[in-house]
């Protein structure tokens, strides 16, 4: 940039924060992509940074609050140092731009989702943008040999706790070409695992081609030289199709991993959530997977505490956790949010939900340690996520986890040939509630 003095300024020194959930992870990747083919020099210490750019998240209360303590830790870097920038982007500034502007007047610039254009153009360190080829300079944050990839924006559902469609807009299908691309990119790069995004993956492709196509994408990634497994997140339970399922079961790269949010099961709840479908078509689902998918894991997300949920609406979900015996299970407690459906409705105490949320999790911590103890003695492939040649130990997932969002697997007296990346078989020697511990076999 030019000073007007005849001498050159150096490129800003930049540090990113990303908050939320992986697609965050991937719009950041994408904008730090930016910055960096524009000589911004990225940096991972706040303290020596230029500009603090802040990418938030605003889906239920904890979120926005992390997001809000990470703005204040910006304003105190700023007051040690008044020459910083703050820039503050994302989904909590596309819900409440308003009112952050006023309550924080410290920030120098609120931008939007995806609103790279004009972030670069605030820093001054580009101009016009293609959006169609942003991926080309996508700069992973990820470990190198996994990345998210974000195949659509948007949702077309009205749940009755979410506000994404008011923040993302209505859902819009990348198009499959330009996917492919991306992974193809992806792959040369050396990743081994690409996790697909999106928030209803399975409803992919309604909106571009006037029917879902999943199940077409998912046949192009498997081509990709290099690609060794292909993870899908976020399917929608009313959008899963038997096609969808016959693919998973005879594919050899989408590891057998099926991740449906389902919320509730009681239909009451399900209409009282807007989540569409029933209790009968969740069950269908996850039967008939467990029944064609051999050593699938099953994965799944609850909401405790909503409003109208009654006891019996609460122990009925209770025999739902203890019938299907998910392998992985996550649980939130329901979050009073503005701009959304349930917002008219009651709210329950707060420490009802968190009785609730308890014994669910109290529930699934002894399903999850039964089922990895079953493991004891056998052998499992994992994916070696990070390893320390000092201590000898190194981390890493069965095709059944995801990163950061569920179980690890942690192996001692590790081989001096074994990196990040590789795909080795484990002999498991011990189990707990959330962990395997094993030894990396020969070859």
């Amino acid at each position: 940039m030019s000073t007007g003095t005849g001498k050159t300024k150096s490129p800003p020194r930049i540090h990113v924060t990303t908050l939320g959930c992986s697609k965050n992870v991937y719009d950041s990747e994408i904008l730090l992509g930016q910055l960096k083919a524009h000589k911004a020099r990225l940096v991972d210490d706040p303290e020596e940074a230029d500009v603090l750019i802040i990418n938030t998240c605003g889906f239920i209360h904890l979120a926005k609050q992390e997001s809000v303590d990470a703005i204040l830790e910006a304003e105190r870097l700023k007051q040690e140092d008044p020459s910083k920038k703050i820039v503050v982007c994302g989904c909590l500034v596309q819900r409440y731009a308003g009112e952050l502007r006023k309550e924080l007047p410290a920030v120098d610039a609120f931008f939007g989702t995806e609103d790279y254009q004009n972030i670069l153009k605030f820093l001054n360190v580009a101009h016009e943008l293609t959006p169609e080829h942003l991926f080309e300079r996508r700069y992973l944050t990820t470990r190198g040999h996994y990345a998210y990839l974000k195949i659509s924006e948007g949702c077309n559902h009205t749940c009755s706790f979410c506000a994404i469609p008011r923040i993302r807009g209505r859902y819009r299908s990348r198009p499959i070409s330009q996917i492919v691309s991306e992974a193809r990119m992806l792959a040369e790069q050396g990743v081994k695992e690409i996790i697909l995004v999106a928030q209803d993956t399975s409803f992919y492709g309604m909106d571009l081609y006037k029917e879902q196509r999943i199940v077409d994408l998912l046949k192009a990634l498997e081509q990709i030289p290099g690609v060794e497994w292909i993870r899908l997140h976020y399917l929608y339970p009313t959008t899963v199709q038997e096609a969808l399922i016959d693919q998973m079961a005879h594919s050899g790269r989408i590891v057998p991993y099926l991740d449906m949010p389902v919320q509730h099961i009681t239909d009451r709840m399900l209409r009282i959530m807007r989540r569409g479908g029933s209790a009968g078509r969740i069950r269908a689902i996850f039967s008939q997977v467990r029944r064609r998918i051999p050593g699938v894991t099953l994965r799944t997300t609850l909401i405790v505490g909503h409003p109208g949920e009654t006891e019996a609406d609460f122990q009925a979900l209770k025999d739902f956790v203890q019938e299907m015996q998910f392998e992985r299970l996550g649980v939130f407690t329901y979050s009073h949010e503005d701009h959304t459906a349930a917002y008219a409705m009651e709210d329950l105490p707060e420490e009802r939900k968190e009785a609730r949320y308890r014994e669910i999790m109290e529930l699934q911590r002894e399903i999850s340690l039964r089922k990895n103890r079953e493991w004891m003695g056998r052998k499992v492939t994992v994916m070696i996520d990070e390893t320390d040649a000092t201590q000898r130990i190194a981390f890493g997932r069965t095709p059944g986890d995801s990163p950061e969002i569920d179980n690890e697997v942690i192996l001692e007296d590790i081989p001096d040939d074994l990196l990040p990346g590789q795909i080795r078989s484990v002999r498991v020697v011990d189990a707990s509630e959330y962990e395997l511990y094993g030894r990396v076999q020969g070859g």
